[in-house]
């Protein structure tokens, strides 16, 4: 008799929390130690809930709006970044204000500023109702589109073609967004792009490793909660690429009907997932019959951001 071959788990590298999701986190953590809670957030600090709990336990009171902050109180702008609007807000309340914006988020609203200045209209390549599409098209009053669709290129219109730029949201699938770009380009043969581009290195590395993975796998896993849209592009890719593939915020969320027949289960995690709910998820996958785990090669990332002096 034939034996079916053991069940495999591939593990995707790099995965998991990257550098600005890592400075963000901290930020809270060290404002709670410096200055004991309550310390406010504007907004979930990452998309992810499993963070964002545990943060809560610890003092973080996460709002909506500034208005829900007490006045002198201690404030946390999240990794996703925030409008002019509201940084004047916070000045204007006089609230103590720390910035966890990544700072390849706040190099596009760098580059927001600088195109605005030399009077070119701009196109914002992201998804509409996501902080930080929300928080970069504030950083200019008037003059921005956003579109997220080659159906938005088609209808967009604009004053003066010949002072046209583009910039794109950080966490975009790099594929989806070279669509767009392209469109961009057809239609405004003028278009200026930025100088580097705006999708961010863990985004890019962790979609060419889910790629590479894909290859060599029946089914892809991906740990990121719902509103992550980096992990929501990892799930696109693998599906993309012609596999299954499904997102679980938690490892109780793993289905067996997903993995049943399967010899190679992909996992692989978003940006803002930490690496301990990718372990329970693989502890999931042997209850349900993994027998081996294979971590795969891939780029080594090293970028460090620095946190705010006064919390060093």
């Amino acid at each position: 008799m034939v034996q079916n071959a053991p069940m495999e788990v591939l593990l995707a590298n790099p995965r998991g929390f990257c550098a600005g999701v890592e400075r963000a986190i901290k930020i809270v953590e060290r404002a709670l130690e410096r200055f004991g809670a309550p310390v406010y957030v504007r907004h979930e600090i990452v998309h992810n809930r499993y963070v964002v709990d545990g943060l809560r336990a610890k003092g973080a009171v996460f709002v909506d709006e500034l208005a829900e902050v007490p006045a002198g109180g201690t404030v946390i702008f999240s990794a996703h970044g925030v409008s002019l609007a509201v940084q004047r807000e916070a000045a204007a309340r006089g609230l103590k204000v720390f910035d966890a914006t990544c700072p390849l988020v706040t190099k596009v609203h760098v580059e927001v500023a600088g195109m605005r200045k030399r009077g070119y209209e701009l196109v914002m390549i992201g998804h509409r109702g996501h902080p930080e599409a929300e928080g970069t098209m504030g950083q200019s009053e008037g003059g921005m589109h956003l579109v997220e669709t080659v159906a938005d290129v088609a209808k967009l219109q604009v004053s003066d073609p010949a002072r046209l730029a583009y910039v794109t949201q950080t966490t975009l699938s790099v594929d989806d967004a070279a669509v767009i770009v392209a469109a961009l380009g057809a239609r405004f043969p003028g278009i200026s792009g930025p100088r580097k581009d705006d999708i961010c290195y863990a985004t890019q590395n962790r979609q060419d490793a889910v790629k590479s993975m894909s290859a060599q796998c029946d089914v892809v896993i991906v740990v990121g909660s719902p509103n992550s849209s980096n992990s929501n592009r990892l799930r696109e890719v693998a599906e993309n690429a012609g596999v299954p593939a499904y997102m679980v915020d938690r490892a109780e969320e793993l289905r067996a009907e997903w993995i049943e027949g399967k010899r190679r289960i992909g996992v692989t995690a978003g940006a803002s997932a930490p690496e301990t709910l990718v372990e329970q998820a693989i502890e999931r996958l042997k209850e349900l019959g993994a027998r081996r785990v294979t971590p795969l090669e891939g780029v080594a990332e090293n970028i460090s951001f620095g946190i705010p002096k006064q919390l060093a």
